[in-house]
């Protein structure tokens, strides 16, 4: 990732607007800001929440809140709890996240 023509900014997350974005089972909210290339996104799942996809696209993921549990195409599996977070780059390992009790995410994609 090269990250130009960014200048220093701040972000206050609270004053963006959350989009809805259903999946198999429970609703991800997503704030969202996009600098250039690089997609930066604060992440809220309800408890319950499935993907509806298999993702291939790259991300840094890291859990502030609650417990993401990520399984990849290959079926190895991994939880995730507020401090822990994952890497993987586009097209590397198909992957989907799912939690019994709800996440908060921030994620640089």
């Amino acid at each position: 990732m090269k990250m130009q023509g960014i200048p220093f900014g701040t972000t206050d997350w609270h004053t963006i607007e959350p989009t809805e974005h259903p999946g198999q089972t429970g609703m991800a909210y997503w704030r969202t800001c996009q600098f250039g290339d690089i997609r930066v996104r604060m992440v809220d799942y309800s408890a319950g929440y499935l993907a509806d996809h298999w993702c291939s696209k790259g991300h840094i993921l890291f859990c502030l809140e609650g417990e993401l549990h990520t399984e990849l195409e290959d079926g190895r599996r991994f939880v995730l709890v507020p401090g822990m977070s994952y890497q993987v780059a586009d097209q590397a390992e198909a992957h989907r996240s799912s939690t019994p009790i709800g996440a908060r995410l921030f994620i640089v994609d």
